[in-house]
């Protein structure tokens, strides 16, 4: 999905505008149905979380519902009908990007919120409707992009700042519901903070089966094939994602170099340099390509022959649903998302992140064109039932079961 700038941004908010008083969130959100704002640090195109929040503000404005989004950074049709409200000022680094945004976000929403309240994650000191959860900072980690003390100095503060904000604003919306991308953060969040374990549900992200279907992008995938010079009798893996070292890019490269005939195309930004150079003393520098962030993956997909994520953690793996409805055999470690859709040798495999292990799939699969088709198959069939649709319907009933239930209704 190709999206282009969003609406232009109101101007910032000054505080003498802001209220000083919070208005019961639920109560709120009972005055004015059908209306809902939306909170997060970026909406857009690039990120897992932040397409999930483009996909819900339109999906929603189609359905009806008058929609708010209160954002550093907003990407959206201009014609989308979505008001948008920026938050001006620093979104990097994030050890003042992310206070910033508490403060001056938590000031934008009180005085343009509008409906439900949904959050994403803990970024305002507002009290909520709904708390999209889409990581669990007591449990997944943040791995630096670049090696280096300052680098890693950075991620270890971040978390600990992560970890204790998530405690802290969780632990104050005390009324609101957790919505999670899978049931394993469910899961996560019920067991990290007991205190709203009976408000946790599970809401799952979608994909665009449409977007993303074999054969929808081929003359794409061949000009890309093309620019890269990848020639006609190899076979392509994709590694799709940033945070290198989380995702398992070294051990893809690694496994590489024990499965000829293979090459590998990295979309996404980390460290490069460094994992070239793990490449070339590899021998395999010439058969891993780089492509840096990419807005349009399908076409990514869509050159591909398999695709290999060897994750330790996720939280609902958006590319790994976006490979299976592009028809590929999916090799994915089992982590939450993936676990939910791929069962072993049915319609991908599931791996380790031992790069001997990756190969022996990648060999097996070289071998086996037959096998490499019929999981394709299987993986395109089980991603149809998770689309965008269906999670845009399931956040509009939550809405509409909050408004008649109120603050101590039941959850489901």
């Amino acid at each position: 999905m190709r999206l282009e700038p969003a609406n232009a941004p109101a101007d910032p908010v000054p505080a003498a505008a802001v209220e000083t008083t919070a208005t019961p969130a639920t109560a709120q959100a009972r005055k004015a149905a059908g209306e809902v704002t939306l909170v997060a640090h970026h909406v857009g195109a690039v990120g897992g979380m932040e397409r999930q929040l483009a996909e819900l503000a339109l999906g929603l404005r189609r359905a009806g519902d008058n929609v708010t989004v209160i954002a550093h950074e907003c990407a959206l049709p201009t014609d989308s009908g979505v008001v948008f409200h920026r938050v001006r000022g620093p979104s990097r680094p994030f050890l003042l990007g992310y206070p910033w945004f508490m403060v001056f976000g938590s000031l934008a929403v009180r005085r343009w919120r509008r409906g439900v309240l949904q959050v994403t994650g803990a970024i305002v000191l507002n009290r909520a409707d709904v708390v999209a959860v889409h990581y669990c900072h007591q449990v997944g980690s943040i791995t630096p992009s670049r090696n280096g003390w300052l680098f890693r100095a950075h991620v270890k503060a971040m978390a600990a700042i992560s970890r204790l904000g998530e405690r802290l604003i969780f632990a104050r919306n005390t009324t609101a519901r957790f919505v999670c991308v899978s049931n394993g953060v469910a899961e996560e969040i019920r067991d990290s903070h007991p205190r709203v374990r009976d408000r946790v549900l599970t809401i799952y992200n979608g994909v665009d089966t449409t977007a993303f279907a074999p054969g929808a992008h081929r003359r794409a995938a061949h000009e890309l094939r093309a620019r890269l010079g990848i020639p006609g009798n190899r076979l392509v893996a994709v590694f799709v994602g940033s945070e290198w070292k989380r995702k398992g890019l070294a051990a893809a490269i690694e496994a590489l170099a024990s499965a000829p005939g293979w090459e590998l195309v990295v979309a996404g930004a980390g460290d490069r340099a460094s994992y070239g150079a793990r490449a070339e003393a590899l021998g395999v520098g010439e058969a891993v390509h780089w492509l840096g962030e990419v807005s349009d993956v399908e076409a990514v997909y869509e050159m591909a022959d398999a695709m290999v994520l060897p994750s330790s953690y996720e939280t609902f793996s958006l590319v790994t649903f976006e490979a299976a409805a592009s028809g590929l055999a999916v090799l994915a470690t089992p982590v939450n998302g993936v676990r939910e859709l791929i069962e072993d040798a049915r319609n991908g495999f599931l791996i380790t992140q031992e790069p001997a292990v990756i190969a022996e799939r990648l060999r097996q699969l070289s071998a086996d064109p037959a096998l490499r088709a019929r999981l394709g198959e299987a993986a395109r069939e089980s991603a149809l039932s998770f689309t965008w649709e269906r999670m845009v319907r399931e956040h509009d009933e939550l809405y509409a079961r909050m408004a008649s239930a109120g603050p101590s209704g039941p959850v489901r």
